[in-house]
């Protein structure tokens, strides 16, 4: 069975997380990396469970770090995007790109959606204001 080239949302969002953090990627950082850049906590186990999933793909490399006094003499583990992961990481990239090229609806959309949150927020406030 062929491998995939594209990466699914959490496993690209992952992988970006990785690149950002070089050598520093470990499961806590990465969550911290991911929350930051999306509003969105993730679970460690959903993230070593991708590490690893990723990992037996070829698309990330591990190593355990030196056991340390704080984490009760366990080591880290170090996640590192490899050059395959690289590729896929681009090619995702590069197919997100062309699928919404030229999707002038979603503009249109996104307009009228800022248009009506804006309203919302004005008639919240003419309400809040005269204390309707």
């Amino acid at each position: 069975m062929a491998k995939r080239e594209y990466l699914g949302n959490f496993e690209l969002v992952v992988m970006l997380a990785l690149i950002r953090l070089d050598e520093k990627a470990y499961g806590v950082p990465i969550a911290r990396e991911i929350k930051a850049r999306t509003g969105q906590r993730v679970s460690l186990g959903s993230i070593y469970a991708t590490l690893e999933r990723l990992e037996a793909n070829g698309l990330v490399s591990s190593k355990l770090g030196e056991p340390t006094p704080e984490r009760g003499g366990r080591a880290k583990k170090y996640f590192r995007i490899s050059g395959i992961g690289l590729r896929n990481v681009r090619a995702t990239q590069h197919m997100l790109i062309e699928a919404w090229r030229g999707l002038t609806e979603l503009e249109t959309y996104a307009h009228k959606a800022n248009m009506l949150s804006s309203n919302r927020k004005s008639t919240f406030r003419t309400r809040s204001i005269h204390g309707c």
